[in-house]
């Protein structure tokens, strides 16, 4: 005879089955890049156009992937970079632009986001849109940063996008050269590229 206990122990086994089933076609992992980064502050000026880079900063995000290893959602995504590991190859602007991001006072460059929509492009490829906090020269603004991330055959993510910033958002002032006769534009833009592994 079949006993109501034994009914409830087969429903637990089946429900704790379902759910570890549910856990291991989700599984959420912390990724992370340090050494794979690059980054590119470009603009503009009344001679030229320049750019500055690094290859330095520090990038973490939460990825769930389903057993198909599509990205399902992204979270606790967390970048920074100091401002003076961007380098142009010529000490005058550098000087000039750390005191435009006010580098002294605030050293660090930042954004951290919770929320994201992501879109599938291709088999491995996904548009992701985040908000979230992004901090330079001390002002902290809500902005939209876009981003494409790849799978890779090894599991690692290639994540590589672009932001534009305006400077005079930030409070800061567009740098000059030259004793002032050339002038930068307010508009920069942020190129990055990195590979994150998971940890």
């Amino acid at each position: 005879m079949i006993t109501l206990k034994k009914i409830n122990i087969q429903k637990l086994i089946l429900l704790s089955s379902s759910l570890f089933l549910f856990l291991f076609a989700f599984s959420q992992a912390k990724y992370i890049a340090k050494k794979t980064i690059s980054l590119t502050l470009s603009g503009t000026s009344t001679l030229h156009d320049w750019d500055m880079k690094s290859a330095l900063g520090t990038f973490e995000a939460n990825f769930v992937l389903n057993s198909s290893g599509a990205i399902t959602t992204v979270n606790g995504l967390s970048f920074s970079t100091k401002a003076e590991s961007l380098k142009s190859g010529h000490d005058a602007m550098d000087k000039n632009a750390y005191v435009a991001m006010k580098s002294d006072k605030w050293p660090v460059l930042s954004y951290t986001s919770n929320t994201a929509t992501i879109s599938k492009l291709d088999a491995t490829t996904y548009s992701v849109k985040t908000i979230g906090k992004l901090t330079i020269a001390g002002t902290t603004l809500d902005e939209e940063v876009d981003a494409t991330c790849k799978v890779n055959s090894d599991r690692s993510i290639t994540i590589m996008g672009s932001k534009k910033i305006s400077m005079k958002d930030f409070g800061m002032s567009a740098p000059t050269f030259m004793m002032g006769t050339v002038q930068t534009g307010n508009d920069v833009v942020l190129k990055f590229d990195l590979k994150s592994i998971k940890q």
